[in-house]
């Protein structure tokens, strides 16, 4: 397939339902925001809808620009939750990174159902086991981690303290403008970073409206995907969707800024693997285009105006 072939193809998209496309991105979006509102809610931290929006686009402005996704991005996060929320940084860290793992759960759910299904209706092929092998190699792995970390979390913070403490130290001695850390202030702010985290993981009603919130981030994301297709007039069930679109957001953990490259290539390649939908490469790739410029370019655009904004402490200094 050529350039030539992707540009035919593109060329005859419905501009109306690109568009849609975009509103549908903007539906993630706020789903998502609306998560992380709910999470640092639970911490004590208020920020209006809008705001939780902005600072949603921005984390996601960080993670697209950063390599490793979110593990990259999460840092930067913090630092402007803290900035807008006016709250301590572990703080924000925490509300980031459990939102982050929040989030990851139902994408894993979700790629187990589709792949159920398509258990019923297809043969699979070598490339599909291994993408499902390893979906379901996350969904035990992933869990099982998650719970022997809360179970031992006080030698994970004792472990932690010991190994960040030096490099913190050096850290801010060797940065200009930055007052040196001592021992106590690190272990205050690893300890507050781990209250935080349990303040969040014992708050059921959070946890769940968080789920709730990512799960429908989740469809939307799929919706977008699936109205990409029609978008160059192909109809394909949605029942695909369910497994496609988690599996290419995995390739988010690839050292690529957002996993730009990553996630393309595999979202292509299941789709191209799948004898049920019956595309061409031209096709599948024209309509993963559409999808990944729209809900990687929208939190570029909208994060990356937030981010200058707070850099320039023009965005205001009360949560609201």
């Amino acid at each position: 397939m050529g350039i030539e072939d992707l540009l035919r193809v593109l060329s005859r998209a419905d501009a109306g339902l690109v568009v849609l496309v975009g509103a549908v991105t903007v539906g993630w979006l706020a789903a998502w925001a609306l998560g992380l509102r709910t999470v640092l809610a639970v911490l004590g931290v208020r920020l209006s809808v809008v705001r939780s929006f902005l600072v949603l686009n921005g984390a996601m402005f960080s993670n697209n620009v950063t390599p490793f996704g979110q593990a990259g991005g999460e840092p930067v996060a913090a630092l402007l939750i803290s900035k807008v929320a006016e709250t301590e940084y572990e703080r924000g860290l925490a509300a980031i990174a459990s939102v982050d793992t929040i989030n990851f759960l139902p994408s894993v759910t979700l790629a187990l159902i589709g792949a159920a299904y398509f258990a019923t209706e297809i043969t699979f092929s070598q490339r599909l086991r291994v993408a499902i092998g390893l979906v379901v190699g996350l969904a035990a792995v992933v869990p099982a981690l998650i719970y022997l970390g809360w179970r031992n979390r006080d030698a994970v913070e004792q472990r932690l303290e010991s190994v960040l403490t030096p490099l913190v130290q050096r850290l801010t001695e060797a940065l200009p403008g930055i007052s040196p850390l001592d021992d106590s202030g690190i272990k205050s702010r690893i300890e507050g970073f781990f209250g935080a985290i349990e303040r969040i993981a014992t708050n059921r009603r959070g946890i769940v409206l968080t789920l709730t919130a990512s799960t429908l981030g989740w469809v939307f994301q799929m919706i977008a995907l699936w109205a990409a297709f029609w978008a160059i007039g192909t109809s394909i069930p949605f029942s695909v969707m369910l497994f496609v679109v988690p599996m290419g957001t995995l390739a988010s953990i690839t050292p690529l800024p957002g996993g730009t490259g990553g996630i393309e290539t595999v979202l292509v390649a299941i789709l191209a693997s799948l004898p049920s939908i019956a595309v061409g490469l031209e096709t599948s790739f024209a309509a993963v285009v559409i999808f990944r410029g729209s809900v990687y370019w929208i939190p570029i655009l909208i994060g990356g105006f937030v981010v200058s904004w707070v850099g320039v402490d023009a965005f205001g200094t009360t949560a609201g």
